[in-house]
């Protein structure tokens, strides 16, 4: 399995190359990106004929920052891409960044308010211009932070949302969907954010439970009236109906006929619309069309007027007394007046109920008739659908199929029009005339006097739905999108199944004549605290992965997290993990340091099974079986397992058991010794080339010094040999690990130091383990008989006999005593638990779960009696 083709490392020679005693990742990490990016492992080449494995990176917002849920998923592209260069693919992980336009346009404003400015006071051009500059200085932190996780991206195709090539892209897209006519420009109640100033989409907006109040108003008089309830009782003052249900008979007398108002001397209609439920509150809803996504599916069905009663910030705007008061202001204000002329028929507060919010600064939603730009999505989200459902885009894991199925057989038609500066601006000029005219790239746009530009941009997730093809070249058919498009997978999180993915699909598939962005949609799920809760600053529980890098090193944060990643499911961690996954780092490092020492070798084939001891066999048998199983498990996403069994692996079987068994063939000497230096070479470079993708760094360091050869980056990943598959090994090794392990627990249970010799007599005739007597002896620290040899304990295992003299070993006096003691203590919890269970009256009351508690009680005691016994009965004879 060693790639013995790759051509050796300048200077390097395994035989004279020395590792430090300590592995300090600080020490190694820098210098070796940077070498991996000199040499151009990451870079793409469209003219290759390398089949192409191809994964675009979720593009962070220019103004993030890395945190655990970006380490988590880079780890996992990271590791898939790796991989897949190792096994001979053309891999092009792509990178870049998003332009995030509300986020970055609040942080630019931000820094303006410093300068005691606003962005009105620059004007347009100029804010442009400030962004820009902002972006050059500050922009694209993330960038280095990926290059500290390890990031295998090919950095000279680095692109941004914002760059020429992207915007040719969406000005390209936007003039195709417009003259397919499925954008368009209307008036529709939209998502308004009062604190950003811009519309925002059904997907951005946050739902979270708020403590209202519900206010029943009554409106008109006597026979006439009707009683109303609402949570926003501000709005009542852009009423234009009250709406009942057409069967219900209670309000049958008012359908058709007008009512009065309250504070306003306005007369509204009542009307009758099956989208009221009879049977929720009062039967009757107020009706407000400018204000209500609801409402204004009423207003439409019975033309009734729209009157926009708040302004872009929120504050009333309708001429009277409650002029220029905010909206939570005015509610309280209006409802005071309701109060005063006897108008509220109840208060419910505090009332709970589900209140959007603007997911990224909080600020309460405000629903506002307002005129936009829409994509008709109902065509594009139909061929979304259909590129899952007959197989050409696989999910997985498959259960999540039918998430993404509720939400794009459910999609309403996109608001793409965002009130900002920053971002691409919408490519449609208006005339003096009412011309509406869509410009295309290339295109001059209509000039002379009244014409002027569309003055919104474009929702960011518009020019991030072209990421798989804009990256690449397109609307141009250039050499990089031939190769590499489709993308082959799409590593992400299911929390943006529906903003980004969804998106991609439908532009993807309308752009690229049918041919879907990806082939596969892998979704995992969220990184979480070792306890399951969300991470969050307010939470007091959010980790700054660089702080942990810093601590533990990368490969262990990164080992960490995939070791935790289930498809489909959150990850939780905690630091403690991490630690342990550097403890890993610093057994890999050791065992090279040993392999080394004595003389393990890459060079040359393996010897002849004939050649090999028992103990070899196994370890290549193991092996072998090993990489077919992470093989396997990276097919199918499935990095916790994978990570599991490289761990189980490399410490409990090459470690904890084949590097010890080694040791006593080594000290022997001779063609046994040569073999096994052969044989360790072999598995260690195997296992570093299978730990490569999820712990870059450290199997760097150690594969190029173990193997002298150029780089672990572009050796060639290891196929699994069933040739060497050996059960017959398998077998005895698992009959000597069973005795070693059976006489250390013995002398653990006597209270034995792991260091202390203990004489023994090994009766191994007629099994299979007569070869082993000198690995037994040295793992289990058993020294050989001398005269005067009494065997004072016999353990019969595995169909062998071992027998030690404990005479002068133990305090037998002392142990006896601490082991009646322990007896004692046993005895007594089960006759408790006996008792509890006889009682018949216990048995009738307890719940189930304590009744289980105390049988568990009872066996763990009848356990502890039979080992505690059996150990008074192997002490020495006084």
């Amino acid at each position: 399995m060693t790639d013995m083709n790759q051509r050796p490392r300048d200077g390097a020679n395994s035989a004279s190359d020395h590792l430090p005693t300590q592995y300090v990742p600080a020490e190694v990490e820098g210098k070796l990106y940077e070498r991996w990016v000199e040499a151009g492992y990451f870079e793409a080449d469209e003219k290759s004929d390398k089949p192409p494995y191809t994964v675009v990176i979720p593009p962070p917002n220019v103004t993030g920052s890395l945190h655990l849920g970006h380490a988590f998923e880079h780890t996992i592209i990271d590791s898939l891409t790796r991989r897949k260069r190792m096994q001979g693919y053309e891999t092009l992980w792509q990178p870049g960044m998003d332009h995030a336009g509300i986020a970055t346009q609040n942080v630019v404003e931000r820094e303006l308010a410093k300068e005691g400015v606003s962005r009105h006071d620059l004007g347009r051009e100029k804010f442009v211009e400030r962004v820009w500059q902002w972006k050059a200085e500050s922009g694209g932190q993330i960038s280095g932070q990926m290059k500290r996780l390890g990031d295998g991206v090919a950095w000279s195709r680095e692109r941004f949302t914002m760059d020429e090539g992207l915007s040719k892209a969406v000005q390209t897209i936007f003039k195709r969907l417009y003259d397919d006519g499925l954008i368009y420009r209307a008036e529709r109640i939209i998502n308004w954010c009062p604190r950003c100033l811009t519309a925002i989409s059904d997907i951005e907006v946050e739902y979270q439970e708020d403590d209202g109040e519900l206010v029943s108003i009554r409106y008109g008089e006597g026979e006439d009236s009707i009683v109303v309830a609402t949570t926003r009782a501000e709005t009542m003052l852009g009423d234009t109906a009250v709406a009942v249900h057409p069967d219900d008979e209670r309000y049958a007398h008012l359908v058709g006929r007008e009512i009065e108002l309250p504070l306003t001397g306005r007369r509204i209609p009542v009307v009758a619309d099956a989208h009221v439920d009879p049977e929720f509150g009062t039967g009757a809803v107020k009706v407000t069309p400018a204000h209500d996504p609801n409402d204004f599916e009423i207003g439409r069905r019975h033309d009734l007027p729209s009157l926009t009663v708040l302004d872009e910030h929120g504050v009333i705007t309708v001429h009277g007394p409650f002029q220029g008061l905010d909206r939570f202001e005015a509610r309280s204000t209006i409802v005071g007046a309701l109060r005063a002329e006897g108008r509220i028929v109840a208060e419910k507060r505090p009332y709970t109920h589900s209140v959007g919010h603007c997911s990224r600064c909080k600020t309460t939603i405000e629903p506002r008739l307002s005129m936009q730009w829409w994509v008709k999505v109902a065509p594009l989200a139909q061929a979304a659908a259909d590129a899952v459902r007959d197989g050409r885009v696989d999910i997985h894991p498959k259960e999540m199929e039918s998430r993404y199925f509720g939400w794009v057989d459910n999609l309403h038609d996109w608001c793409i029009s965002r009130q900002l500066w920053w971002g691409h601006r919408i490519p449609v000029w208006y005339g003096p005339d009412g011309e509406t005219v869509c410009v295309g790239p290339g295109e001059e746009p209509p000039t002379g006097e009244g014409w002027h530009q569309e003055t919104d941009v474009l929702d960011t997730w518009f020019s991030s739905g072209l990421w798989p093809f804009s990256t690449l070249g397109w609307p141009e058919k250039t050499p990089s999108l031939e190769k590499f498009y489709p993308t082959s997978v799409l590593v992400t999180g299911y929390d943006i199944l529906f903003f980004w993915v969804v998106r991609m699909m439908m532009f993807g598939l309308y752009a690229m004549d049918g041919t879907p962005p990806f082939r596969t949609i892998a979704l995992h799920g969220m990184v979480r605290d070792q306890f399951g809760k969300k991470m969050s600053k307010s939470f007091g529980n959010a980790v700054n992965p660089l702080d942990w890098m810093d601590a533990y090193g990368s490969d262990a944060v990164r080992f960490t997290l995939a070791r935790g990643a289930n498809p489909g499911t959150d990850v939780p961690i905690g630091e403690d993990w991490v630690q342990g996954s550097r403890n890993f780092a610093n057994k890999i490092w050791n065992a090279t340091r040993f392999a080394l020492m004595n003389g393990a070798t890459v060079d040359g084939p393996l010897p002849p099974a004939a050649e090999l001891s028992t103990a070899d066999r196994w370890i290549l048998s193991r092996l072998n079986a090993t990489v077919a199983e992470v093989d396997a498990y990276y097919e199918d996403y499935q990095f916790a397992r994978l990570s599991d069994a490289l761990f189980h692996f490399a410490w409990d079987e090459v470690f904890d058991w084949y590097v010890e068994l080694s040791k006593t063939t080594l000290a022997k000497g001779g063609a046994a010794a040569d073999a096994s230096r052969r044989v360790l070479g072999e598995v260690l470079d195997t296992t570093l080339r299978l730990l490569h993708p999820v712990m870059p760094f450290v199997t760097e360091e150690l594969w190029t010094v173990l193997t002298g050869r150029e780089s672990v980056v572009v050796a060639e990943w290891p196929s699994a040999d069933a040739s060497r598959r050996d059960e017959a090994a398998e077998k005895e090794i698992a009959l000597l690990q069973q005795v070693i392990t059976e006489v250390r627990r013995f002398r653990a249970d006597q209270g034995l130091k792991p260091g202390q010799k203990v004489p023994a007599r090994l009766v191994l005739d007629g099994t299979a383990l007569t070869e082993h007597e000198d690995a037994i002896r040295a793992q289990a620290r058993l020294t050989a008989p001398e005269d005067g040899f009494t065997a004072t304990a016999s353990l019969p295992v595995a169909g062998a006999t071992v027998e030690l003299d404990l005479s002068g070993a133990i305090d037998v006096a002392a142990e006896r005593k601490r082991l009646a003691k322990d007896l004692a203590l046993a005895e007594k919890e089960k006759a408790q638990a006996t008792a509890k269970l006889g009682n018949d009256g216990f048995l009738a009351k307890a719940p189930e779960h304590v009744v289980e508690k105390i049988r568990t009680r009872l066996a763990a005691a009848e356990a502890d009696i039979a080992r505690i016994t059996a150990q008074l009965e192997s002490l020495p004879q006084a």
